[in-house]
């Protein structure tokens, strides 16, 4: 099969974000790009009928969720502008499909969070005072309100059953890796923090029981992410599991028994479901690979979450908790791609430089002929507080095809691994986690199949920050490089950043006028004349995460050292920039096709 042929055909391989029951709990919306390009839709659960409710107004690029209103008759969405993230609130009407705007703030950033029982109230949070804060919005009236003035980011937040009070995450600490549950009255009065297991472990909601008494919580205090309950009325917690793994809270059955949650580990995630009085864990029926949605439907019959492998893209099931069994709601949707033509992944560990190991995702072409040695590629996630995991990755599969070897590497500062391993690249980033990344590539070498001398490096956010850094501190590592919407200065990052942003910042460098010299050694931009191999770089221009000066510098800079912008030759550097999105933009079509196009291309001339 030709390569643009393919490329177009694994672009296009549908797939659906968000999944979301309604409160009657019979109905899910969810977004979904079986037309080419993200929609909302909605399907009955008991007849798997669905149905498309937007025709273009909702973003290409998700970078915001949506509610159901209590009345189940509309959804409200967010939408920015070419993905600069400075989201509005839309009230899409499911019945007519008219879409209504509630808030016309285009300088600020607003996520929708839940509505209120009563069906009045849209609690969302917004930048307007600076901040991340809580705000309500009145349906009736208009009325727009702040229900709290935080000087650091308020996380999420919940109303309870009967609408009198909301929960919320906040940091009142001078330790920025904490989280507390907060809550206040739905009014915004009597702001009180709830629930701090310790300074520096962070506790977090994800549900509360249908008689207001009980939350769901994740926390992490004992070192691993641990689920839990926690009673309103006499103040027990109950934490379930023993901690070996990573555990997250999802929803409740209808009837508070039962709480269904998620477990990660090595890469793989899986539902389990935990009694809620007595600890009991109920590990399900359940396909190998990666599970997500803890929703259960009126009834407590059935479990509604998607699944996908690294052979096969995600598909929406049905799962029977009563037979054990399950069903598809969307099946997987290949077209004429049969299943077999896809490679299957394996899970590595290697040893760092420190002796730390390191988990990975490989990926190889099948068939490799004895004696053959081919290129390969270390592929970096963002984040840093992010991880690789054993889904389906079109672009992995694309590469291989074309006789690359990948690694993904989940380095020091990946989630999935316990709170220290998250920990250990604060105040260390381009650090200990970068050995850990040519670490990576010293494994492939290992590799009888890989050629040594064609090793090269990628990925996008932080990924691109990491392709950035190594290639000018680790010079002997890598033939080529290619660095998406990554970070090239810290200090001028920090500059232009929002406060939220900013916040996070503090937390990975400390604060920039106390540790300039830290700043300035782990970025890119001040070490650019140590560049040795080409470089690719992407960069949206609406990005307000890593934004578009990060890559103009880092260009400019190259320019002065007598580098020269082309496609091939001695010290040349390919530069792009794209005008109509922000920060990456995957869950759109047009873009997964042009950036795969675009990287393949690169690295096929330059490995």
């Amino acid at each position: 099969m030709m390569i643009e042929v393919l490329i177009e055909k694994l672009a296009r391989i549908p797939q659906f974000y968000m999944t979301n029951l309604n409160h009657a709990k019979d109905k899910i919306a969810f977004y979904w790009d079986i037309t080419g390009r993200i929609e909302l839709y909605l399907m009955e659960i008991e007849t798997k009928k669905h149905t498309q409710i937007s025709h273009g107004e909702v973003p290409r690029a998700l970078r915001s969720g949506f509610v159901w209103t209590r009345d189940d008759k509309s959804i409200i969405f967010a939408k920015d502008k070419d993905g600069n993230e400075q989201h509005d609130l839309y009230r899409l009407d499911i019945e007519s499909s008219k879409v209504t705007q509630l808030t016309n703030t285009p300088n600020f950033q607003e996520h929708v969070v839940d509505t209120s029982p009563n069906g009045k109230f849209l609690l969302y949070t917004s930048t307007k005072k600076g901040q991340v804060n809580l705000f309500f919005y009145d349906f009736e009236t208009k009325e727009d309100k702040a229900l709290t003035n935080m000087p650091t980011p308020v996380r999420g937040g919940k109303y309870d059953p009967t609408g009198s009070f909301i929960v919320f995450g906040y940091n009142d600490t001078q330790d920025f890796r904490n989280l507390d549950i907060w809550t206040m009255d739905s009014d915004g009065s009597n702001q009180k923090k709830l629930l701090s297991l310790k300074d520096g472990s962070r506790e977090t909601v994800s549900d509360i029981s249908r008689d207001g008494k009980i939350l769901a919580i994740t926390s992490d205090f004992g070192g691993t992410s641990r689920a839990g309950v926690y009673d309103l009325e006499s103040k027990e917690l109950k934490l379930f599991g023993e901690g070996a793994y990573e555990e997250y809270s999802g929803k409740f059955t209808g009837d508070g028994k039962y709480l269904v949650c998620l477990q990660n580990f090595k890469a793989t995630i899986k539902p389990i479901i935990y009694n809620c009085k007595t600890g009991e864990k109920r590990v399900l029926e359940f396909p190998s690979g990666i599970a997500a949605g803890t929703q259960v439907t009126s009834g407590d019959r059935y479990l509604i979450l998607s699944l996908n492998t690294s052979t096969n893209p995600s598909s929406l099931l049905k799962y029977d908790l009563i037979e054990d069994n399950y069903e598809y709601l969307i099946p997987v949707q290949l077209g004429d791609i049969e299943t077999d033509f896809f490679v299957e992944d394996e899970y590595v560990e290697y040893e760092s430089i420190d002796g730390l190991t390191i988990g990975a995702i490989v990926y190889k072409p099948k068939n490799i002929e004895p004696g053959v040695k081919l290129p390969a590629l270390v592929e970096v996630h963002g984040g840093p507080t992010r991880q690789y995991f054993r889904n389906f990755a079109m672009f992995s599969q694309i590469m291989v095809n074309e006789g690359f070897v990948i690694i993904k590497p989940n380095f020091r500062g990946s989630t999935g691994y316990g709170r220290a391993f998250t920990d250990m690249n604060i105040k260390d980033i381009g650090g200990g986690d970068l050995e850990d990344i040519t670490a990576g590539a010293e494994y492939l070498k290992t590799l009888d199949y890989v050629d040594p001398t064609r090793i090269g490096i990628f990925g996008g956010s932080y990924g691109g920050y990491m392709t950035f850094i190594g290639t000018v501190k680790k010079l002997d590592f890598w033939k080529a490089g290619a660095a998406s919407q990554g970070i090239t200065n810290w200090l001028k990052l920090y500059e232009e950043s929002m406060p939220h942003f900013k916040y996070y910042l503090h937390m990975l460098l400390g604060k920039p006028e106390e540790n300039e010299e830290l700043w300035k050694d782990r970025s890119s931009y001040y070490f650019a004349e140590n560049l040795k191999c080409p470089l690719l770089i992407i960069h949206g221009i609406n990005d307000p995460r890593c934004p578009i000066s990060q890559a103009r510098i880092f260009r400019d800079r190259l320019l002065e050292l007598g580098w020269k912008e082309g496609n091939i030759g001695e010290k040349t550097f390919e530069y792009q920039e794209l005008g109509d999105i922000g920060h990456g933009g995957f869950t759109d079509q047009e873009f997964r096709i042009r950036s795969f196009k675009t990287i393949l291309d690169f690295f096929k001339r330059r490995l």
